[in-house]
């Protein structure tokens, strides 16, 4: 049993459906008080935590809905209130996220390990602080452009060796990306992405674009991920942004 926390756009295909099977029986374990794995440490870390828990299963289905997958089992807003009854006082709050059960970045060498000869994720597993930060770029600009202009800096005047810069990094972004984006970070982060694809969609969407960009980002979003599909625009479609950028917040 195993919840990642790095962006499921790094997982297979595999992966990716078993992790959302394995957040399922959490979420059922949890607000059912079932025994079964109950001191498992995946189930002590997100006991107290389920707001957090069905955060991280919307944005397995956004990213099963990026590769064509529909999720067909959503999770009850009741399952909160039930674990919560369970949850003996003090209980954690229940909108904060728990530690990690295995470091963010020794899950990127868990996964290199797994996936050598095998089949790969949506996103190429990063060999460098630099590939990672393509990767995220996006995703924090929707939720703190000081950090994003902070992260690069830092990037561009290293001063620790290549892996402590990798880790330091990965810690960094997972714990940017467990914030929701902002209006304002929506808004500028769907502009940029925009630039990409602008020179030759259809004029229809070019028309409604702006509309779009105010009334209805989740239509401008997939309206972007299938013009960067249409249009091969690897760098887009490498992006953590598409599953993450319209997540809901914690608990809401």
């Amino acid at each position: 049993m195993r919840v990642w926390d790095i962006s499921p756009g790094y997982l297979n295909r595999q992966s990716l459906l078993g992790e959302h099977r394995e957040v399922h029986a959490l979420l059922v374990i949890l607000s059912e008080g079932r025994a079964g794995y109950a001191n498992h440490p995946e189930t002590r870390r997100w006991r107290g935590h389920l707001p957090a828990l069905m955060v991280r299963h919307t944005w397995l289905a956004e990213e099963m809905g990026l590769r064509g997958y529909r999720e067909r089992s959503p999770v009850p807003e009741s399952a909160i209130a039930a674990e919560a009854d369970l949850t003996p006082d003090p209980a954690p709050d229940p909108v904060d996220f728990p530690s990690y059960v295995t470091l963010p970045g020794e899950q990127f060498a868990l996964l290199r390990g797994k996936y050598e000869g095998r089949e790969a994720g949506r996103i190429p597993l990063p060999g460098s602080a630099q590939q990672l930060w393509a990767q995220h770029k996006y995703s924090v600009m929707a939720r703190d452009v000081q950090q994003y202009r902070e992260v690069g800096r830092a990037l561009a005047r290293p001063d620790s060796p290549p892996d402590v810069v990798f880790a330091d990094m990965v810690a960094r972004l997972v714990a940017i990306l467990r914030e929701p984006a902002t209006p304002g970070g929506v808004q500028n982060a769907l502009e940029h992405l925009w630039g990409y694809v602008a020179d030759h969609v259809p004029p229809e969407l070019r028309e409604r674009r702006a509309v779009l960009l105010r009334d209805e980002p989740r239509v401008l979003l997939a309206a972007i991920w299938a013009e960067a599909v249409r249009q091969e625009i690897g760098y887009l479609l490498t992006s953590t942004v598409f599953s993450d950028l319209l997540l809901p917040q914690r608990g809401a």
